[in-house]
C-alpha cells in the first residue's frame, strides 16, 4: 500500500481513538468533557503526568487499553512518516543523479531554454523526430509539469555560464532560446555563444526591433511568433490550399508525405553527380523541391542536369519511407554495394 494512504489512515485511526477515549473516560468516570479529552491525549502520549482524578478500577482498565492502543498507533504514524520523508528524499536524490548522468552523456542535442506555450510546441515536435534535447527551466511549477511529461530537464537560470555547461553546451548541436522575456532570450544568446562559438542558436523575438539585437548577441536565426502566426493566418484567407500543403508536407503526424532537408556529405557516392543521374527521382521516388548549396545560395525548381556537390541540402518531397531510403543513400560511398545496386537500376 501507498505510505501516503498508510498514513491518512493512521491519522483517522488516531482521531477515532481520542474520540472514544474522551468518551470512555466521561462515561466510566463521569468527568467532564475538557478533563476526559486531557486525560485521552496524555494517556496516549505517555507523557507520564499526574491522572486529572483518581481512576477506578474500571478506568484503569480503560487507561491500560488505551495506553497500548495509542502508543501503536503513534508508533505506526511516525513510522509512516519517516517513511515517507526517507524514500522521498532518496528518490529526489537518485532520480536527479539519473538525470544529471543522462545529460552528460549527451551529445549532439538542443538545449531548449524556456518551456512556455512555444517550448512545449518544440518539444512536442524534437520527440516526435526522434531528436535530443534537455529543457532548461527556472520555474518550479513548469519543472513539475516537465516530471510528469517525461521530458530530460534541469533546473536554473539559462543567462549563467553554469547552467548551461551543465546542459553540455559544449557538445550540444544547438541551442533554442523561447523564454518570454526578449531581454533574456538576448541575454541567454550572449553567454551561449561565449561557451560555444560554433553553437547553431534559434531565439524567438517578441518585441518589434528585438530581432535586430538577438542577431547582434549570436543568434543564427530570429523567429518572431506574432509575425508568423500572423502571416499563417492571412495566408489561410488568400491561399488555404497552399497552407493545408504545407501543414500536410512539414507536421509530425501526417505519415503519407513529408518534406525534408537532406545533407550531402563530402564522402557521398553522389556528390559531384547531376539529379538526374543520381535517379532520385526514379529510384527513390522523391521530388527534388530545392537544392541548398554549401555556400547559402537556394536554387528553387533545380534542372535536372543541376550538379549535387558535397556540403549541399537537398530539399525533397516524398513517402517517408522513400526519404528514409534517400538519407541512407547518399551516407554511402560509391563502392558501396547498394549504391551499385541502385545505378544498375536506373540505368
Amino acid at each position: 500500500m501507498d505510505p501516503v494512504r498508510h498514513l491518512k489512515i493512521s491519522v483517522f485511526v488516531l482521531l477515532l481513538l481520542v474520540t472514544v477515549g474522551t468518551g470512555g473516560f466521561m462515561v466510566i468516570e463521569k468527568w467532564n468533557f475538557l478533563d476526559a479529552l486531557y486525560m485521552t491525549v496524555i494517556t496516549m502520549g505517555t507523557v507520564g503526568f499526574k491522572e486529572v482524578h483518581d481512576l477506578s478500577d474500571g478506568g484503569k482498565m480503560f487507561t491500560m487499553g488505551m495506553i497500548v492502543v495509542g502508543v501503536s498507533v503513534l508508533g505506526y504514524i511516525v513510522g509512516s512518516l519517516a517513511q515517507i520523508m526517507f524514500e522521498g528524499q532518496i528518490q529526489r536524490i537518485m532520480g536527479r543523479k539519473r538525470v544529471e548522468k543522462m545529460i552528460d552523456s549527451l551529445n549532439g542535442h538542443y538545449i531548449i531554454c524556456g518551456f512556455g506555450r512555444i517550448g512545449s510546441l518544440i518539444c512536442k515536435e524534437f520527440k516526435a523526430n526522434g531528436l535530443q534535447f534537455v529543457i532548461v527551466e527556472k520555474s518550479v511549477e513548469t519543472l513539475e509539469k516537465l516530471d510528469e511529461e517525461g521530458y530530460l530537464h534541469m533546473r536554473g537560470d539559462a543567462t549563467m555560464d553554469e547552467t548551461l555547461l551543465k546542459a553540455g553546451i559544449k557538445k550540444a548541436k544547438g541551442l533554442i532560446s523561447v523564454v518570454t522575456s526578449d531581454t533574456e532570450n538576448v541575454y541567454i544568446t550572449l553567454t551561449a555563444r561565449g561557451l560555444n562559438p560554433d553553437l547553431y542558436i534559434l531565439a524567438r523575438s517578441g518585441e518589434e526591433g528585438s530581432d535586430i539585437k538577438l542577431m547582434r548577441a549570436g543568434a543564427n536565426k530570429v523567429v518572431s511568433p506574432y509575425i508568423i502566426g500572423g502571416s499563417r493566418m492571412a495566408q489561410s484567407v488568400l491561399r488555404p490550399n497552399v497552407v493545408d500543403f504545407i501543414e500536410i508536407a512539414t507536421g509530425s503526424e501526417h505519415l503519407d508525405l513529408q518534406m525534408e532537408e537532406i545533407g550531402i556529405p563530402g564522402h557521398s557516392a553522389f556528390a559531384g553527380e547531376t539529379l538526374i543521374s543520381s535517379g532520385f527521382r526514379k529510384g527513390v521516388g522523391v521530388i527534388i523541391v530545392g537544392i541548398k548549396k554549401s555556400h547559402g545560395k537556394m536554387v528553387f525548381n533545380p534542372h535536372p542536369q543541376a550538379i549535387i556537390d558535397g556540403g549541399d541540402t537537398l530539399i525533397v518531397l516524398g513517402e517517408p519511407s522513400s526519404i528514409a531510403r534517400l538519407k541512407d543513400l547518399v551516407e554511402r560511398t560509391a563502392f558501396d554495394s547498394v549504391v551499385k545496386n541502385h545505378r544498375k537500376e536506373n540505368q
